[in-house]
């Protein structure tokens, strides 16, 4: 058999399509609809390979329980252990989650082939390998904020599957080119096929620590907070990411100084934090890529607007500078920066608000903050102009005041709201602190009346350990100069000085403000005893208000144990709401309900683009949900089923792809190297991409490219090749591999892959890179990211070039 006889390039069919007879059917019209089919089953690839990688977690997450001995041996320690090695599950069903279509398209294609080579199995291994190397791994490293940074965590790991990664197309190399030339033979496959569990044997004795060979320094806490941390990182508050009393009090009390959040909000609040605190392996972040694309059910609580604004306030800048902190008594020792009033209101017309920022506690000495207006119904450069400025007190200066502008369109609207935001500047931690109303809203509105003074409510819940209550009085049907009103309190079965500081005073509002506190001190006297509450009064208004009809407001003041039933109702709350977002289906009914309805049945929450890619992919969906759910025999028969089905997709996507590059000129190995290959890698892409964003550590990002590069050669050319090499040596003939396209991609390959990971390895040891393998210096981090695309394109191109023989070696 000759070696330049192995090809046909005729369009006339592929192992199962055409499906009816197009030949007389324009050229043009059938390489439209060719490529409108590729595209709508790489569709359906990702949405059965979502079920697949469903499986593959349900797997890999099983555990076991081990009993420890201890001196109290009635009551044995029990722990829970993964019965599956992470490295060993990344580089086996995690590395054949992600790379199944690729590994089936070469099996199926040589199979389909009479087990002849072809050249778009093989090429699109290659040019995916290349697409992830270089794409992936380019974009990942622009992809942080600026000022953040990832390190790899097991870079003895990674050490070992990137010498893999390379060798593998090396080894490639040599049996193509130098021991047997255009073939290969038994042995070889056989060594191909048994490098996969030498790489996973290596590894694992590498992720274990026995090689006894120090490949990387050892990650610190300080290189965490240097490297791999974010400088203003939200405060972890479940970082096991498990659920226990004390740290979900904490998240509590931390959501409860926000105003109207309910139990229901800070359970969803909470879910939200533990999903994004948990370790998650990279097919999490490929399963939610996915539905990203496709308008499914998403891995992550969805949030309300009003939710995500507290959610993104929550502990922020370390040690929650930014979030309001509750003061026993005044502190004397450090300066205190809020806002004089928690709301103010303003006509629409009137050109200008001004709003006054107060300074209590310290006085002496200078005092700095950052002032920022945040979006709400009201949009920056339509309604208000937007401000972000550093506001400093001078030497005993307690007050100032900033104005924002109102823009005044001439247009009828509803009443429209914004936020002013005080921040503490990173070099000022722990000289400044900000009080209880560091957030202020302000409401643009049409009136110019005083308005009436009342209580925002007529009945407050406190815990007796709250320290000081905040009693909202608001102000209504007006909001023109300046108005005061008297308070007092009445004792009932709480008892002034006793359970709560109360006594009289008085609260003023400036033109404007429409929702000042009144603070009670409430004594936490530590001991057993039942609900007491006390009245507070409004009385006696000036300048020209007048008291509303809430003019009273009740106090109650409740033990720990309705605290501690808060707590329980939350924690329920939360695991029902994370339990809902879990990747598996346990039922055919909750898989079909998932599946044929927007974002997974959260329509509240879902957009206009889950919609229209729900509608394109309604029809994957619906097959697919009969796949036999992840509860069935631990996910082991969704694991079979899914992968025959991925195959199957597999064998279209090869006639496409082979019959539309017929169809508009293009070679086999071309095609594979762009359509297919990035057909297939894309959505790797996007979980690269969000992994490098939430993950504290850069493995689940670029950490899992070289094991999969390496698992595609020894699975998806190990195997195949094993397969073809048997079948023709039966027959007493040789198996004919053809180097010539395939050989020049695979060189070209290892060329820029060493140059990729060379870059890698630099910018983790070099300071003038960052000292981490992603984010950095922007300006470096971009240079790194222009020559790692770069190197793809040029790939590419090379490739191309000697497929058309521009290029003759």
């Amino acid at each position: 058999m000759e070696v330049e006889n192995l090809y046909n390039y005729s369009c006339s069919s592929g192992l199962l399509l055409p499906l009816i007879n197009e030949y007389t059917w324009s050229r043009s019209a059938r390489a439209f609809l060719y490529l409108l089919g590729l595209l709508y089953c790489f569709l359906g690839v990702a949405i059965i390979a979502d079920i697949f990688m469903c499986s593959i977690e349900k797997i890999t997450s099983k555990t076991k329980k081990i009993m420890l001995s201890t001196s109290n041996e009635s009551q044995p320690e029990v722990i829970e252990v993964k019965v599956w090695n992470d490295t060993v599950a990344n580089l086996t069903l995690m590395a054949l989650g992600s790379s199944a279509p690729e590994i089936l398209l070469s099996i199926i294609e040589i199979v389909g082939n009479g087990f002849y080579a072809a050249d778009l199995g093989p090429c699109t291994i290659v040019g995916s390998a290349a697409f992830n190397l270089l794409v992936i791994c380019g974009l990942c490293i622009i992809a942080l904020p600026v000022g953040e940074s990832r390190r790899i965590r097991t870079f003895s790991v990674f050490s070992v599957t990137a010498f893999f990664s390379i060798f593998a197309y090396i080894w490639l190399l040599i049996i193509l080119l130098a021991i047997s030339p255009h073939e290969v033979e038994i042995w070889e496959a056989v060594i191909t096929f048994l490098f996969f569990p030498l790489l996973v044997g290596i590894s694992y004795a590498a992720d274990k620590g026995m090689c006894n060979v120090k490949l990387a320094p050892k990650i610190t806490k300080q290189m965490e907070v240097d490297s791999t941390t974010v400088p203003a990182k939200k405060e972890e508050y479940f970082p096991k990411g498990e659920i226990n009393k004390d740290t979900l009090i904490k998240f509590i009390k931390e959501v409860r100084k926000h105003p109207a959040m309910s139990a229901e909000d800070a359970a969803c609040l909470a879910a939200a934090r533990l999903v994004e605190e948990s370790e998650h392996s990279r097919l999490w972040y490929r399963v939610g890529a996915i539905r990203d694309l496709t308008g499914s059910k998403k891995p992550k609580p969805s949030l309300s607007k009003k939710l995500k604004k507290v959610y993104s306030l929550l502990g922020q800048e370390g040690d929650q500078v930014d979030a309001p902190v509750p003061f026993p008594e005044e502190q004397k020792d450090v300066p205190i920066l809020d806002f004089t009033a928690a709301t103010a209101a303003v006509l629409e017309n009137a050109g200008k608000v001004t709003i006054k920022i107060k300074r209590h506690g310290k006085t002496s000495g200078v005092a700095r903050c950052r002032i920022e207006t945040i979006e709400g119904t009201a949009v920056a450069g339509e309604d208000f102009v937007p401000v972000k400025e550093i506001l400093t007190f001078e030497d005993n200066e307690v007050a100032k005041e900033i104005q924002v502008e109102i823009v005044d369109d001439n247009q009828w609207e509803p009443d429209e709201n914004f936020f002013l935001k005080l921040c503490i500047l990173p070099e000022d931690v722990g000289k400044v602190m900000l009080g209880r109303v560091c957030i202020m809203e302000i409401t643009i509105l049409n009136d110019d009346e005083p308005g009436n003074l009342q209580f925002k409510r007529r009945g407050i819940l406190v815990q007796e350990t709250i320290g000081v209550a905040l009693i909202p009085v608001i102000r209504t049907q007006g909001v023109d100069g300046i108005v005061t009103t008297k308070w007092r309190t009445i004792d009932r079965t709480a008892v002034s000085g006793k359970d709560y500081i109360g006594g009289e005073g008085e609260i003023t509002f400036g033109h404007g403000e429409v929702e000042k506190n009144i603070e009670i001190p409430i004594v936490d006297d530590f001991n057993a005893e039942k609900d007491e509450h006390f009245e507070i009064e409004l009385f006696d208004p000036s300048g020209g208000a007048l008291i509303g009809q809430v003019n009273r407001s009740t106090v109650t003041i409740t033990n720990d144990d309705d605290f501690n039933s808060i707590v329980s109702r939350v924690a329920v709350m939360t695991n029902v709401n994370v339990d809902n977002v879990r990747l598996q289906s346990e039922t055919w009914a909750e898989q079909f309900r998932s599946a044929l309805t927007v974002n997974g049945g959260d329509i509240e929450n879902a957009t206009t683009g889950d919609y229209v890619l729900h509608f394109l992919t309604f029809g994957w969906k619906a097959i697919f949900a009969a796949v036999p759910p992840t509860g069935i025999l631990g996910g082991w028969l969704t694991f079979f089923v899914s992968l025959m089905l991925i195959g199957f997709l597999t064998a279209i996507i090869g006639d496409l792809a082979s019959i539309f590059g017929c169809l508009v000129n293009l070679k086999d190995s071309v095609t594979a190297i762009t359509f297919v290959a990035l057909g297939t890698s894309l959505p790797d892409l996007f979980a690269s991409m969000a992994a490098a964003k939430q993950e504290k550590y850069a493995d689940s990002a670029i950490g899992n490219v070289t094991g999969s590069n390496s698992v595609n050669v020894f699975l998806g050319l190990g195997l195949p090749w094993l397969m073809a090499s048997i079948f023709w040596a039966s027959k007493g003939e040789r198996f004919l591999v053809p180097a010539g396209t395939l050989g020049f991609s695979v060189g070209i390959y290892t060329a820029v892959s060493l140059a990729c990971l060379s870059i890698i390895i630099a910018r983790r040891y070099l300071s003038a890179l960052g000292k981490a393998e992603l984010g950095g210096p922007r300006k470096v981090a971009l240079s790194c990211t222009v020559v790692m695309v770069t190197l793809w394109f040029l790939y590419v191109l090379l490739s191309a070039f000697e497929a058309y023989d521009y290029i003759n070696i």
